[in-house]
């Protein structure tokens, strides 16, 4: 009889049928190890959301998720543009213009049921619409999940169509942000069984998030410029910029030197002030079928598709003002995806089978504000400055222009997934037990970013031509050849392929009642390739790398979609820098394992402990090649780097006490991280953002959660989970001053708690009332282990609070998130030496109204 794959009650929260009251828990059903297991009974550490609790939280987006579970931490700046970390493994700050080709290959795993659904960059922002729970599985699972799963995995569970009962639920929801705009939402589900093997459920969403961010009135002038800051000026983040950031000598490290004859043309952003310009929607639907050929066979099909348009930015400038920024061009987002999956269970023999596949297409077309790329720029002048006053040569009062460096980046992408697995298990009841299966991926991401400066267009150059050029067409990038627009300054058009194969399997022996070991491998061989092109408008094809390593073709290895090496010579030498044995694709394969002993000393006490391995694949460079000479060490950039690899030790244990009415969880680990990726920009080096595998690290930590059915007073339950961490840089591995022995890794917070309470009580009427407060607290963290991009986020702590009725047909409930409008601080950036803090919502009052019919 195939498994049924359902949650007995919700997760972590306990739930209460209205007009009951129960001073114990429910057991808890999971598929944290791809079998139907009771939680408690699942020797590995997983939290997780049931749908109720996910409903009493008014969980809806990425985020809203991400902050109810301790030890996980998204780093990002808006809609559509989270990485997720667990167990405070990460190390670099996500950033557009290195997202997508050019980005890290995620170190957590996003399962949209039984997909995976991660990419570089830019993870999927699914919305929580129809959810049966989301599951986090803390630590190495690569056995059973994959190359991505080094720190842990995130499966978003959906609801599945129903045969014996047709029901259907509407949810409305209106709310008001103090400072900032109304939200509404609205969300229908129907679950319809066709006949006694046929039945669909639908769900279909629309959510319109309002405004809080202030665009203000600005200016902005190339005197502002990196290239022309003196070299004793030391960044807000406490970092000196120095002499030895510059690559070369600024014009003002020239002693005697003066700008006063220079005119510097200031850019305004008058037309784009805004208040509450951040406003955000996502729609969608997701239709599924399932089709019961008989007892031992079925299939499930599903076809979603999700529609994200924001505006404006999602974080604040500290030093203009509170939820303020000054920006000068239109932020733009349009991020949308269609998911297409099926699921084939069925019982072969003694085994039973499921095959899984997915097709997901995932386009984004998004423009970005890029003037604060001003601060850190030392070559931005080169393109919106006269020659004169970049270069003035042995005059010390230059004379000329400086143009507007009002900057943006035309951003496109398309990523396609395409995911089959086919896996074996045995006898659940069986004392040996095996699950078994292989697994195939290929992830292809097209991205087209433009450089536009639009100044480029009237800065006199150092041969007296008027601006740059010519503007002419890209023949060899990935995308169909097209001009570059005007003001285009430079052009990345790259395909990135990701392609995986593995073989994994898991198996368990009962060596007594007590005592149970599992020993688990995974075999994978991955491919990552990089073809297309990196272009400036500036330099004719053919042109070599000069010394300051301005190319019109950074083509170190990426060849031609269409076998032309661009930019190389004839015997296919990039001229100007070496690439002898760059390679065609970063390939990695070899074999992780895993080994656990669990222990139950009593029926309801579990005792385990486990051994695994992580990894992450390496990724190809765009500049590998390079050479430099730092501190007297010679050191080249990697044509590609290699895995970083995670070793967990891990002691947990499950226990539910006081007759069942405690439920508490936890585990204190070890991770040893060897060769951890990271996205480095060192000018000594190389004038471009490069990969490397930069420190070793070390992370301590204990986790846990506590769930109390309250026995004195009925219809009360207390929930509260927590995370300890402890990270260190324990070795530097690339000879750069921007890594440090000692320093705690990135999005790492040391303590991070919430703890809420629901009382529900019944009234006369037959209905229930409910009462939930809720406190959520992180510490401190560091937003990245690259000295002059780290900026610490600041510790927070939020309160919410809701209130309700229900009844079998409807809820009622009004909320109040952020009680005390804190200024959470969920992720800062300090790419371009300017803060940039991405916060929670203010405070914001809501009403939500739900009705449900059979």
């Amino acid at each position: 009889m195939l498994a049924k794959n359902k949650l007995s009650a919700a997760i972590i929260a306990a739930t209460f049928v209205p007009g009951v009251s129960y001073a114990t828990l429910e057991e808890v059903v999971v598929t944290a190890t791809k079998r139907s297991e009771s939680l408690q009974d699942v020797p590995i550490a997983v939290s997780a959301l049931g749908e109720l609790a996910l409903e009493q939280l008014g969980v809806e987006t990425f985020t809203d998720y991400l902050v109810q579970l301790p030890g996980v931490t998204a780093g990002g700046s808006g809609p559509g543009q989270a990485t997720i970390y667990i167990r405070g493994l990460a190390s670099t700050t996500p950033n557009l213009t290195t997202a997508g080709v050019a980005g890290l290959a995620p170190n957590v795993a996003l399962y949209l049921d039984e997909q995976p659904v991660s990419q570089p960059g830019r993870n999927l922002d699914v919305y929580a619409a129809d959810l049966e729970r989301v599951e986090v599985l803390s630590g190495p699972q690569g056995t059973l999940f994959g190359a991505s799963s080094q720190a842990g995995t995130v499966r978003l569970i959906t609801n599945k169509p129903k045969l014996d009962v047709l029901e259907g639920s509407v949810k409305l929801g209106t709310s008001f942000t103090a400072g900032g705009e109304q939200s509404n939402s609205v969300e229908g589900v129907i679950n319809i069984p066709v006949s006694d093997q046929f039945a669909v459920r639908a769900v279909v969403y629309a959510d319109n998030q309002g405004g809080y961010i202030d665009n203000v009135r600005g200016t902005r002038s190339a005197r502002d410029a990196g290239r022309f800051r003196s070299a004793d000026v030391v960044r807000s983040n406490g970092v000196p910029v120095g002499t030895d950031r510059d690559g070369f000598q600024s014009p003002t490290q020239i002693p005697g030197i003066s700008f006063d004859g220079v005119n510097f043309i200031e850019a305004t952003n008058d037309a784009l002030v805004e208040e509450d310009f951040n406003d955000a929607s996502y729609n969608g639907f997701r239709l599924t079928g399932l089709y019961e050929f008989n007892e031992d066979w079925r299939l499930t099909v599903s076809h979603s598709q999700q529609d994200i348009d924001s505006e404006g930015v999602f974080f604040e400038d500290p030093d203009v003002g509170d939820l303020q920024i000054e920006r000068f061009s239109n932020d733009e987002l349009e991020d949308n995806y269609e998911n297409t999956s099926w699921t084939l269970n069925g019982r072969i023999g003694a085994l039973d089978m499921v095959y899984t596949g997915a097709f997901t297409d995932r386009e984004t077309e998004q423009q970005v504000d890029y003037t604060d790329y001003l601060f850190t720029a030392q070559y931005l002048p080169y393109y919106i400055c006269d020659g004169s006053v970049t270069y003035p040569g042995d005059a010390l009062a230059p004379t000329g222009t400086c143009q507007a460096p009002n900057l943006l980046v035309d951003s496109t992408s398309d990523t396609l997934i395409r995911t089959h697995e086919i896996r074996f298990l045995t006898s659940q009841d069986a004392p040996l037990r095996a699950t078994f299966g292989a697994f195939y991926s290929s992830l292809s991401l097209r991205e087209l970013n433009d450089f536009i400066y639009p100044g480029s267009q009237a800065a006199i150059a150092f041969n007296g031509n008027v601006g740059f050029g010519p503007n002419f067409s890209t023949p060899g990038s990935s995308s169909s050849p097209t001009p570059f627009p005007a003001g285009g300054i430079f052009r990345n058009d790259v395909l990135r392929t990701d392609e995986q194969l593995g073989a994994f399997g898991e198996v368990s022996y009962d060596i007594s009642d007590q005592f149970t070991v599992t020993f688990g491998a995974r075999w994978y061989d991955i491919e990552v390739d990089l073809r297309g092109s990196a272009d400036g408008s500036f330099f004719n094809f053919g042109a070599t790398v000069d010394q300051n390593g301005f190319s019109n073709n950074l083509d170190t290895l990426f060849d031609g979609i269409d076998g032309n090496n661009l930019g190389r010579g004839p015997d296919g030498s990039n001229p100007g820098r070496s690439d002898v044995g760059a390679p065609d694709v970063a390939a990695t394969d070899g074999t992780i394992f895993k080994f656990n002993l669990n222990w139950k000393p009593v029926e309801d006490v579990l005792i385990y402990g486990t051994w695994s391995e992580g990894f992450r694949p390496g990724l190809l460079n765009r500049p590998g090649g390079s050479t430099a000479t730092i501190n007297g060490q010679a050191f080249t950039v990697p044509f590609a780097i290699d895995t970083d690899d995670v070793t967990n030790w891990e002691l947990g244990w499950k226990a539910e006490l006081l007759d069942n009415s405690v439920r508490f969880n936890g585990n204190v680990f070890f991770l040893d991280i060897e060769r951890l990726q990271t996205t480095i920009f060192d000018p000594n080096i190389t004038n471009l953002l490069f990969s490397d595998n930069a420190a070793d690290a070390e992370i301590l930590g204990l986790e846990g959660d506590i769930t109390w059915a309250v026995e004195s007073v009925p219809g009360l339950t207390v929930t509260s989970a927590f995370s300890f961490l402890d990270t260190e840089i324990t070795e530097v591995i690339t000879p750069t001053g921007d890594v440090s022995i000692g320093d705690s890794l990135a999005f790492a917070p040391d303590f991070q708690f919430n703890v809420r309470a629901r009382y529900e009580w019944d009234l006369d009427s037959g209905a229930t009332a409910h009462f939930q407060p809720q406190i959520v607290y992180s510490d401190s963290s560091f937003s990245d282990i690259i000295s002059i991009n780290r900026d610490e986020i600041d510790d927070w702590l939020t309160v919410a609070v809701s209130a309700g009725i229900t009844t079998d047909t409807w809820t009622a409930e009004v909320y109040i998130d952020n009680l005390t409008d804190e200024r959470a601080e969920l992720a800062r950036n300090f790419n371009f030496d300017r803060q940039r803090v991405t916060v929670s919502r203010p405070r914001t009052i809501g009403f939500r109204l739900g009705f449900n019919f059979q």
